[in-house]
């Protein structure tokens, strides 16, 4: 009997921006706790007096748990139900969320939440494999990271002001609270069946002449890897390095907060020009930039400064990241390429959190700016082989279909 009320339930139209927002709510509940990791990390530290460290490591196992999570949803993509399995792992993580409240040894906690990060990596990697579904994944990532920005900005703002108020448990009751809105989301969702064929005649045309060469998807997840493991090495750490430039960590956890919201016109600007203008032309010039913006906060001792490289690098964040994941998206149809995307991105976000760790040392914030800098500058040459490849595909595409598919397929 609730199946068929859920059946009766009016569903969203399948590639329409409600769908887009709804399945953005429904991937963001794995990884929200990236989206504020700077909370969490300078939350532990001064909520339970981990150190830095210390705080850094729990921050990576809960992303090397999304890792393994994703990497185990490739497997079960095309066998399970998705919607069934979403509300599965969704009760998991608020499950998990609570019994975080209550754990005050590091050692505890840093298994409980690489548990958590296993259940959230495979609710992504099921959550991006609907997204490939889609007619455009790239527009689909792109509302996906705004609604990441804003929540994650929210977040970085308000939370670490609770933690003195409520202690640590405000960080994983902000989580669970947020699974627990995104399960009413879920039976609005359409079908989104398995399918050998994309949704439009345009995309079909498109994806048949995608070449199955190993080469083009390990570049792509390459950069998706190298991406996000030089965002999170800085990211994890960004207030502990305003401290450390004896700027204010509260006024500069709002500068991040409000970072991230300016951030989301990157991912606006996926959503509003796709690929019309060449993935290789806009994904250079955005990941030089975001090269630079990372180079720059080697000045952080000026507030100014601090903030305008914060704002860039968000900016191209989530220009540069919807338009990686949705590359991996166009490997297949199945699904299956995205969710390995959402693999590469877990290991990236786990791994830079952990090398900071390491790196960090006795505050060794600009030895942490320089490596950054120079894994962006390998990305960028990662990323140039499947950006071209596509780019030429969608080139023959517009050669041959007529005018309204060509609008369709570029968009």
């Amino acid at each position: 009997m609730p199946m068929n009320l859920f059946a009766r339930r009016p569903r969203a139209a399948p590639d329409g921006l409600v769908a887009a927002v709804l399945l953005s709510f429904l991937a963001t509940a794995g990884f929200m706790y990236v989206n504020i990791m700077p909370a969490i990390v300078e939350g532990l530290q001064t909520g339970l007096h981990f150190s830095a460290a210390v705080a850094g490591r729990i921050g990576s196992a809960n992303v090397y748990g999304a890792a393994v999570g994703a990497l185990l949803a490739t497997l079960l993509v095309t066998r399970w139900p998705w919607r069934r399995t979403a509300y599965a792992l969704l009760l998991l993580l608020i499950g998990v969320d609570v019994a975080s409240m209550f754990v005050g040894s590091s050692t505890a906690l840093l298994a409980i939440r690489a548990l958590h990060g296993t259940v959230g990596g495979c609710l992504v990697g099921f959550s991006f494999s609907v997204i490939a579904r889609t007619a455009h994944p790239e527009r689909a990532f792109g509302v996906l990271l705004v609604v990441q920005g804003g929540l994650g900005g929210l977040g970085v703002m308000v939370l670490p002001r609770l933690v003195p108020m409520f202690g640590t448990a405000a960080l994983f009751a902000a989580l669970a609270l947020f699974s627990l809105a995104t399960l009413a989301m879920v039976p609005f969702l359409a079908a989104y069946p398995r399918r050998d064929e994309p949704a439009t005649e345009a995309a079909s045309r498109a994806a048949a002449r995608v070449p199955a060469g190993l080469l083009m998807l390990a570049m792509a997840l390459l950069s998706v890897f190298l991406f996000q493991f030089s965002n999170m090495l800085l990211f994890s750490y960004i207030i502990g390095l305003a401290r450390h430039y004896a700027l204010d960590p509260l006024q500069s956890a709002t500068v991040v907060g409000v970072s991230t919201w300016i951030g989301m016109l990157g991912s606006v600007l996926v959503v509003v020009l796709g690929t019309r203008y060449g993935r290789v032309r806009m994904l250079t010039v955005a990941l030089l930039f975001t090269a630079l913006g990372m180079y720059v906060l080697h000045g952080s001792a000026n507030p100014v400064i601090y903030a305008l490289a914060n704002v860039g690098t968000g900016i191209t964040w989530g220009f540069v990241i919807a338009h990686l994941l949705g590359m991996c998206a166009r490997c297949d149809t199945t699904g299956r390429a995205a969710a390995l995307g959402g693999f590469a991105s877990k290991m990236g976000l786990a791994s830079g959190p952990f090398v900071g760790s390491l790196l960090l040392g006795a505050d060794r914030y600009g030895l942490l700016i320089d490596v950054a800098t120079l894994v962006i500058i390998a990305c960028t040459v990662a990323a140039l082989l499947p950006a071209a490849r596509l780019d030429r595909l969608d080139a023959r595409l517009a050669a041959q279909l007529p005018a309204t598919d060509v609008k369709s397929a570029g968009a």
